[in-house]
């Protein structure tokens, strides 16, 4: 069993479940269907250490007043051999525990035996779930929404996976299409522009107006002159997109590699072509969802559940970016086999939600199967302003920049401190500051805090004890037993963060451990103190360690043993 509150809800759960039944049996309570049995913990540590609601599920069907059922069940509860010492009834019929100091101790003893696989859960029992984020277009270089997204999206699948997934991380290829097309006339103009001058050349006006197109242009004039020039604007198009699409892939797999960031498939756009769409359109025709019109092919919206018809094969023959999705879609689901898809979307793709969904049900894939995360926009301040531009390039920020700015550690953390549906404000300032202000700094000095303690205790030949030698009921004053109660909630953050597809759970959980930890060390001396105590401390501490660096691994930040 990897989590203690695992065996505390058993516990109670047989317990009130024996209660319910000796109060059936002497007519107490009427035979009724026994509703889930819920456990929460109170907000409040005067109502105990877990609550359930138990008897106002029952009111309804018992016919009774909820605080009435309570005591009855209280008053008919078995609670020897378990952690619980104390129950009483509250409120409108909530029924409160309040536990010994056991079930802390043996929190102690699971961390101490687990090490790095505490807070490994199994509540997906190897599912096959992919993760797709990111999917920047191939067309410039990635910018601050992919780095949010980036981080989300690499903090879920590290979640899912510590939670008993099989995950695989996908980055979708956009090599293909209508972006492909101005990428390609983007470059060509610019190509002509240097060989005949800007004057000469138009731009076209949806054309991509980043400076890295100027830059892959003047790079393949000076390695190959002006040979393109005499060539078909197809041709030159083909040759300027087969040179500088592998150097933009290059350059994303790179900073995203920088920024522990590594996928288990890139997935083309362009293999979809090879007959996956025309399959994929097929098989709508089939099931009634396509309506013909102006010479091009249309998703029937009225069918499909949307407000209007959606457009899949342009009058020219060529797929719509929708129904390339929908074939890319199809091919996660049926011909790869996931159980689950998530996808990661800025918040200009909301529009699009709808239409994956009704899509995946038009092809007769459950859209439930198909989870739909987005997150919100990201606004950088630097000395108070919002910054939008690098000094060092001139050109809007990129990833690459942010990382030179604030490090790895700094920007993972930053962009999991919010919930994806929030908007975030990333202080750059505060990101590189060295002070308790900054979180990151923060969490990072408890972790080196604890290793400087450790290392100068080892210089006297005092080393942590094994948790089973050590007598741990000495931890009673109330900073140990909050840190306790901290570590002991890792495992459930850790489900509850799988479950709401929600990483900064985890951020803000980590700091809540540091603040736990600095008001400990601050109260409860360790070197100096009689030996059992200090034994018991000395695990104490150690455990922290433990459960600190196993949460910035999770997260991919780095735990420093030296600051």
């Amino acid at each position: 069993m990897y989590s203690i509150y695992e065996k505390i809800r058993e516990q109670i759960e047989t317990v009130v479940k024996d209660a319910i039944l000796r109060s059936i049996s002497k007519g107490l309570l009427p035979e009724i269907e026994l509703p889930p049995i819920m456990m929460e913990k109170p907000r409040e540590e005067a109502f105990g250490d877990f609550s359930t609601n138990i008897a106002m599920q029952m009111a309804k069907q018992a016919r009774k007043a909820p605080g009435q059922i309570a005591q009855i069940i209280i008053d008919r509860m078995k609670t020897d051999g378990t952690f619980v010492v104390r129950v009483e009834a509250a409120g409108p019929g909530f029924i409160n525990f309040y536990l010994n100091n056991e079930w802390l101790y043996e929190t102690l003893d699971l961390i101490d035996e687990k090490k790095e696989d505490y807070g490994r859960v199994n509540i997906g029992n190897g599912k096959k779930v992919m993760v797709e984020f990111v999917s920047a277009n191939p067309t410039g270089p990635l910018h601050m929404g992919n780095a949010r997204g980036g981080a989300l999206g690499d903090c879920i699948a590290s979640v899912l996976e510590k939670s008993g997934y099989s995950v695989t991380r996908e980055f979708y290829v956009n090599d293909a299409g209508n972006q492909m097309e101005k990428f390609g006339a983007s470059l060509e103009a610019r190509y002509l522009q240097k060989i005949y001058g800007e004057d000469k050349i138009p731009f076209p006006e949806d054309g991509y107006m980043g400076e890295d197109i100027i830059d892959h242009v003047t790079e393949y004039i000076s390695e190959h002159g002006d040979e393109l020039a005499q060539k078909s604007s197809e041709e030159r198009r083909k040759d300027l997109v087969e040179y500088a699409l592998p150097k933009n892939l290059k350059r994303i797999k790179d900073g995203l590699a920088r920024y522990g960031i590594h996928y288990d498939v890139w997935f083309r756009e362009s293999t979809l072509y090879s007959g996956e769409i025309e399959e994929t359109m097929n098989i709508l025709k089939e099931r009634g969802f396509v309506t013909e019109k102006d010479g091009a092919l249309w998703l029937n919206g009225e069918k499909a559940g949307l407000e209007r018809d959606e457009v899949l094969i342009r009058q020219n023959g060529l797929p719509t970016y929708m129904a390339a999705d929908i074939a890319y879609h199809r091919n996660k689901f049926v011909k790869r086999g996931f159980d689950k898809v998530i996808n990661l979307w800025g918040a200009d793709h909301h529009g699009h939600v709808a239409r994956m969904k009704a899509a995946m049900d038009a092809i007769g894939v459950d859209s439930s199967r198909l989870e739909i995360i987005i997150f919100q926009l990201v606004r950088l301040f630097k000395n108070g302003e919002i910054a939008k531009m690098s000094k060092r390039t001139g050109r809007a920020i990129s990833l690459d920049d942010l990382l030179d700015e604030v490090g790895v550690d700094a920007a993972r953390f930053f962009f999991n401190l919010k919930t994806s549906g929030s908007h975030l404000d990333f202080d750059m300032d505060l990101a590189v500051e060295q002070s308790n202000n900054n979180p990151v700094f923060y969490v990072q000095y408890a972790y080196a805090r604890i290793c400087s303690l450790l290392r100068k205790l080892a210089e006297d030949n005092i080393v942590v004890p094994d948790a089973k030698a050590v007598f741990k009921e000495l931890l009673s004053k109330p900073e140990e037993i909050k840190l306790i109660k901290r570590l002991a909630e890792y495992p459930e953050e850790v489900s509850l963060a799988a479950q709401t597809l929600e990483p900064s759970r985890l951020t803000r959980y980590v700091m809540d451990v540091a603040s736990d930890f600095h008001s400990f060390y601050n109260a409860c001396r360790v070197k100096g103190e009689e030996e059992n105590l200090m034994y018991a401390r000395l695990l104490l501490v150690n455990c922290t360690k433990i459960v600190i660096k196993n949460v910035l691994d999770l997260i991919g930040i780095n735990a420093p043993e030296k600051m």
